[in-house]
Formats: structure tokens, sequence, C-alpha cells
């Protein structure tokens, strides 16, 4: 009877301890994807940049900006072309 206890008490601390990481790195997570969208909205704007120097077409490259085509990917920088193209 005493290994069935154990074994029961064993099971749920391994339960409890997989939610207890499962709320760690779920933000961990979220963060790291925020950084690979942005890196990767910057490169993005970087080459508009370099294809449009030759239209004198640029975005300028910030925080707000790199982060917006972070969040929106693809679309983002859409919005941020639109953007420029209306304010100028």
């Amino acid at each position: 009877m005493e290994v069935i206890n154990v074994v029961i008490a064993a099971l749920f601390t391994l339960v409890i301890l997989y939610f207890i990481a499962q709320l760690f790195l779920k933000p961990i997570k979220l963060l790291w994807k925020v950084v690979f969208n942005s890196a990767v909205g910057l490169i993005i704007l970087l080459l508009i940049n370099v294809v449009g120097a030759s239209f004198s077409f640029m975005i300028p490259v910030n925080l707000i900006t790199v982060l917006i085509a972070g969040f929106l990917g693809i679309p983002g920088v859409l919005l941020l072309i639109c953007f420029q193209l209306f304010v100028v």
C-alpha cells in the first residue's frame, strides 16, 4: 500500500511541475517569437530601403516601424509602405 501512495505522490508532483514549467515557458516563447519577428521585419525594411533608394523611397527604420513589421509581418510592411506614400 505504501508503494502505491509513493507512486501517486510522485505522479502528482510531476503533474504540478509540468504546469509550473508551462506557466514560466509560455511568456519566454512569446518573447522569442516577438524578437525573431522583429528581426525579420528589420531585414524586410532594410531590403525595401535598398530597393527603394533607386526610386527615392525610404521608410525610416526605428523601434516603432520594426515592431509594426515584426508583429504584423508582410501586411505590416505593406501598411508602412502605404502610410509612407500617403504622408509624402
